[in-house]
C-alpha cells in the first residue's frame, strides 16, 4: 500500500508568504456573487477573447486595482474592479447602449483570426469598450445591441426575462400550415428544444417563402437550425427588432446611441408576471 501523499502547500509569492487571490474567502477563494474570472471579464467587456486575455495576463499586461494580475482565473467584479491593460483603463466611464445595423459579411467579435471585418470597425473608438448583447453570425444582418453595462447585457439575454427578438427570414420552399405549427410547437435539434413564440407567413411560393419569427431566447443559430429542422433552410436572415428597439429609418452600417434606461425598460416590459 503506497504511503499517503503529503498535504499540498498553498502557492507562495515571491516574498515567500502565502499568495492571496482577490474576491473570495481564504487563500484560494474563487470569488462571490457577481464575480467572474478575469479572462471572462475582459471578454465580456469586449476587450479581447478569453484565450487572448490569458496570454495578456501571462505577459503581465493586465492589472486589477493597481496590482499586476498573475492568474487569468482570478475572480473580479467587472463593474467594480479597476482593470487596466498596458496601463489603460478598461471600460468606458459613461454607461452606454448602442444600436448597430449590422451588415452581412461582418463578424460579431473584436478580432477575427481570418481577417474578416468586425462590427467594431463600424463604430468610433470614442465609444470605448462595448460588449455585444448576443451575437449575429457572419451571414446574418440586422439589429445588434452593444453596451458596456454587463448587467444589462446579461438581463437582455437571460431567457427568464423573455425579451423578444423578431426576424424576417427568407427560406427555401413553400412553408405550409403544418410547418408553421411545427415551428411554434418546437423541434429537438442536438438535444435542444427550439421553438418560435410567433410565426407569420408574409408570402410563399413553390420556390421560397418569407416569414416573420419572434423568439424569446438566443440559442446558437436558433433560427437557422429551427427552419432547417422543418425542411426549409434559411437563405436570408435579418433581425429587425430586439425588445422595444427596431431598425426603423436605419441603413446597414449605421448606428445610434440609446438611453441606458430604455434597455432596462425592455427587460421589465418582457419579464413574466410573478
Amino acid at each position: 500500500m503506497p504511503p499517503p501523499r503529503p498535504p499540498r502547500r498553498p502557492p507562495r509569492s515571491h516574498s515567500g508568504r502565502p499568495a492571496r487571490t482577490s474576491g473570495g474567502s481564504g487563500l484560494l477563494g474563487r470569488g462571490g456573487p457577481g464575480t467572474v474570472p478575469l479572462c471572462r471579464a475582459l471578454s465580456k467587456l469586449g476587450v479581447c477573447s478569453r484565450k487572448e486575455a490569458e496570454r495578456w495576463v501571462a505577459a503581465g499586461r493586465v492589472a486589477v486595482d493597481g496590482v499586476v494580475a498573475r492568474d487569468a482565473e482570478q475572480p473580479v467584479h467587472p463593474e467594480r474592479a479597476a482593470i487596466t491593460v498596458d496601463g489603460q483603463a478598461v471600460g468606458a466611464a459613461t454607461p452606454r447602449l448602442v444600436l448597430l445595423y449590422k451588415p452581412r459579411g461582418v463578424v460579431t467579435t473584436r478580432d477575427d483570426p481570418r481577417g474578416r471585418p468586425t462590427v467594431y470597425g463600424l463604430l468610433p473608438a470614442a465609444l470605448g469598450w462595448l460588449v455585444p448583447v448576443g451575437r449575429l453570425d457572419f451571414a446574418t444582418s440586422g439589429l445588434l445591441l452593444l453596451t458596456n453595462d454587463t448587467r444589462l447585457a446579461d438581463a437582455l439575454t437571460d431567457p427568464r426575462h423573455g425579451v423578444e427578438r423578431e426576424y424576417v427570414v427568407l427560406v427555401r420552399g413553400e412553408v405550409d400550415e403544418a410547418a408553421v405549427a411545427r415551428l411554434q410547437a418546437g423541434v429537438v435539434d442536438r438535444g435542444e428544444t427550439l421553438a418560435a413564440d410567433d410565426v407569420r407567413v408574409d408570402k410563399r411560393s413553390g420556390k421560397e417563402s418569407r416569414l416573420r419569427l419572434v423568439l424569446r431566447e438566443g440559442k446558437n443559430r436558433e433560427v437557422r437550425r429551427l427552419c432547417a429542422a422543418v425542411g426549409h433552410p434559411v437563405q436570408r436572415l435579418l433581425r429587425v427588432r430586439y425588445g422595444a428597439f427596431s431598425l426603423e429609418g436605419m441603413e446597414p452600417g449605421q448606428w445610434r446611441e440609446l438611453p441606458l434606461e430604455a434597455g432596462w425598460a425592455s427587460v421589465r416590459l418582457n419579464r413574466p408576471a410573478r
